[in-house]
Formats: structure tokens, sequence, C-alpha cells
């Protein structure tokens, strides 16, 4: 009998935590085996290499388990039907948006609480507003004049799509006379927060508790670990970013999740 030598990933202590927090294995699961079709079985000890390798990419690189809104797939890519030991299988046609249209998965609520150590970038001081960016859609908080630690506390709603992307997060100085200096960017990855909504169900039947996490790590703006909690019967997450691509500047946000089917 052959030997299928592998190396394992390490995994940092807070990684681990994180895990923990949202459930282990078995909520992963609950997500990403939700929409198994019938016909379609895990692989099992006496399956072959091949077999459980197809499973794997089926279930976490192709996202052909997960429930549709949850999908972050290319418009270009196709499901296998679950015909000749293929374990792949085609999603169904009624979560298809029609052509032209756009299905809305929920709605998403930004708090712009403050910034803090803004760009200069008038001659001692900047007039700061924020733009968020989901596809299409476009929102932005008010103007606040000379001061580069404005405090806001303004809410923004924004609709996000099913195949949605990361939340876009820009600061601008507003300039009377010439076009708005950019002051900082960052991205916003919506992911953790909607597959943890997806995962424990209705926030209103469910204690005050952590439900997930998304990491701070050398890939995002992040400044601190980011968890997501079920507070009041509401979904709330508090991210607290670094600007990108300019010499300072932080911004602090509170976000809420509300499922269009809630």
């Amino acid at each position: 009998m052959g030997v299928l030598s592998v190396t394992l990933d390490e995994w940092t202590d807070d990684e681990i935590d994180a895990m923990v927090e949202v459930g282990g294995n078995s909520y992963a699961n609950a997500i990403y085996e939700a929409f198994l079709p019938q016909g379609c079985s895990k692989p099992n000890p006496d399956s072959s290499h091949e077999e459980r390798a197809s499973f794997i990419r089926s279930k976490y690189e192709l996202q052909e388990f997960l429930k549709p809104s949850l999908r972050i797939v290319s418009s270009k890519s196709s499901f296998q039907s679950c015909d000749s030991g293929k374990v792949s299988c085609s999603g169904s046609d009624s979560f298809k948006s029609s052509a032209g249209m756009i299905e809305f998965i929920g709605i998403l609520k930004v708090k712009v609480i403050k910034g803090t150590n803004l760009a200069i970038r008038d001659m001692l001081s900047s007039d700061p507003y924020v733009v968020l960016t989901i596809g299409q859609q476009r929102a932005q908080t008010a103007v606040i004049k000379s001061n580069l630690n404005p405090i806001w506390n303004e809410e923004l709603k924004l609709s996000v799509p099913r195949e949605y992307g990361p939340l876009q997060l820009q600061v601008f100085d507003h300039d009377m006379l010439s076009a708005d200096d950019i002051m900082g960017e960052a991205e916003v990855d919506l992911q953790p927060m909607i597959t943890a909504a997806m995962a424990f169900g209705d926030p209103d039947l469910l204690a005050d508790m952590p439900i997930g996490k998304w990491l701070k790590s050398h890939d995002n703006a992040l400044l601190k670990d980011s968890t997501i909690n079920i507070v009041d019967g509401k979904i709330k997450q508090e991210v607290s970013l670094k600007l990108q691509n300019v010499e300072s500047g932080e911004i602090d946000l509170e976000l809420e999740w509300i499922p269009l089917n809630q």
C-alpha cells in the first residue's frame, strides 16, 4: 500500500482561536456543504485520490455547494453535472439572475465613525470626506472642513449584490477650485461577516456573542483583528483601517449586515 506524504500548513494561535469562535469544522461544513446536491456524496475512506481532489476543488475553489448568494466566482465559471462519476454538480437555475438584472442579497449599513491623523492636502490641513463603493453603487459622507481628525458618526447604506466583492473606501480632500485630492484608500472584505451571518441564522433568536472574525494580515488594511458579533439581535462588526497609498491616516467604521430574507 502506498503512503501519500503531505506537508501541513502551520496555523497561528489567532487563526486557531478564530476557527473555534465560528464553531470549528462543523460550522464550516454547514456553510460549504449547505447545497450538496442529491446524488453527490462526500468521499469516503475508500475513495481515490482523484475523487477526493475533485470534491475539495468543487467545495472550496468553485464553491459549488455554497448557498448561491455567498459565492464569489467568475461569471465564466461553469458547473459540471453529477454524472460519469464526477463529484461536482450543477447549480439550480432558480438562483440565476435574469439577464440585465442585479439580484441583491442584503443591505450593508456602514457607520463612518472617525478619521485619525489624515494627510494634509491644503496649506495646513484638509477638508476630508469618505466615499464608499460596492459595484456601481456609491455613497459618501459630509465634508468636514479643516480637520485631520474628523468625527463623522454618519451612517451610509449600500445594497449588496449576490456576486459581491470588497467594500471600497476612499478618503478625499474637498477643493472648491480644482479636482478633489485623494487622501488614501482601503478595502473591507465582506465575506467573513456575510458567511458568519448565514451560518448562524436569525440573530433575533440568539444571545449576544461573537460569531466570526476577520484577521489582520499583510494582505489587508486592518489595524487589528475585526470581530463579528451579534449585538441586540443585530449582526455588527467594528473595523479599524490603515489607509493605503498615502503617508498617514486611519478610519474607524461600524458595519451592520441586514439580509433581505430576514
